[in-house]
């Protein structure tokens, strides 16, 4: 009996045997391969050996102003960036929370960008801050408002970059609150209505607290995904002019895939993640603590 029980267990296991192996090679080797190319001097550009050189990468890393001034741009769409997107999706999803006629066309009108390929949003978002030809330019001269350079200014160009993604991912955060105010159940407000409450208190006391869950969940998902913004960098600024819009993952991808430091792009990558964790450590802990009050 138990040589049949350890047969059966024997066969599951070489059931699931090559999902392990496609695990650890796409996965897991990665992983630990990487981690260990922080560790390392190699510079693949130049055919270098590869070299153990410790911490010094991460080291590096403080004191490289590049690297910081992309850390900041990256700090300006997760602030600037989301904290908009969330509060105009929670505007958003607010009014349409309401039932009025052709509430299903207008809740599907807003959620076009966030169905639109992020190729084709950087496309759009390019002709639409064309200087000589977009339509922004056109709107703000027909009312004596001088052209703006807004993809070649220094100081403009990291604000068209958080702009676009404003557009773009608004509608998730809208979609996202509006589920969650719907599954507040309307005895609720009925009893806030009785009691003589005003609609700020209904929304300070009774909506903001049952909605907190869901609010935590969007912004934890729009930070991650806020903090590898890549690809409206790539097709609006090249990182430029100069450095000006260059965000965390743009300059790891150049580090990496152009300049080929690999040891140093790792050490970058790393990084990245210590910060993601920590932040999304922040984030549900506050969840926790919430639950247990």
């Amino acid at each position: 009996m138990f040589s049949l029980v350890k047969r059966i267990k024997l066969i599951g296991f070489f059931f699931i045997l090559p999902t392990i192996i496609l695990l650890l090679v796409i996965s897991i080797f990665p992983l630990i391969y990487s981690f260990w190319l922080s560790l390392c001097q190699w510079n693949i550009g130049t055919g270098g050996e590869r070299m153990f050189i410790g911490v010094r990468n991460y080291l590096n890393l403080l004191t490289d102003e590049r690297f910081w001034n992309a850390m900041k741009n990256t700090g300006l769409e997760l602030i600037l960036g989301v904290g908009v997107q969330f509060l105009i999706g929670l505007g958003i999803a607010l009014l349409l929370n309401r039932t009025f006629r052709g509430k299903n066309w207008v809740t599907t009108l807003y959620l076009l960008p966030m169905m639109i390929s992020p190729v084709v949003v950087g496309c759009i978002w390019r002709i639409i801050y064309h200087y000589q030809y977009g339509p922004l330019n056109y709107i703000l001269n027909r009312v004596s408002i001088a052209s703006v350079n807004w993809l070649g200014s220094g100081s403009i160009s990291i604000f068209s970059v958080i702009i676009a993604d404003i557009w773009e991912w608004t509608p998730f955060m809208m979609i996202t609150l509006l589920a969650g105010l719907q599954a507040i159940p309307d005895e609720l407000y009925e009893a806030a209505r009785v009691d003589g409450a005003t609609r700020w208190q209904t929304f300070s006391a009774l909506v903001v607290p049952l909605l907190t869950p869901v609010m935590i969940v969007v912004l934890l998902i729009r930070i991650m995904d806020a903090f590898k913004i890549f690809d409206l960098v790539v097709l609006l600024t090249m990182g430029g002019p100069g450095q000006s819009s260059e965000t965390v993952s743009f300059f790891n991808y150049l580090t990496g895939f152009k300049y080929f430091n690999m040891g140093y792009a790792s050490a970058m990558a790393y990084f990245q993640l210590l910060i993601i964790v920590i932040i999304a450590n922040i984030f549900l802990k506050s969840w926790k603590r919430r639950e247990t009050i």
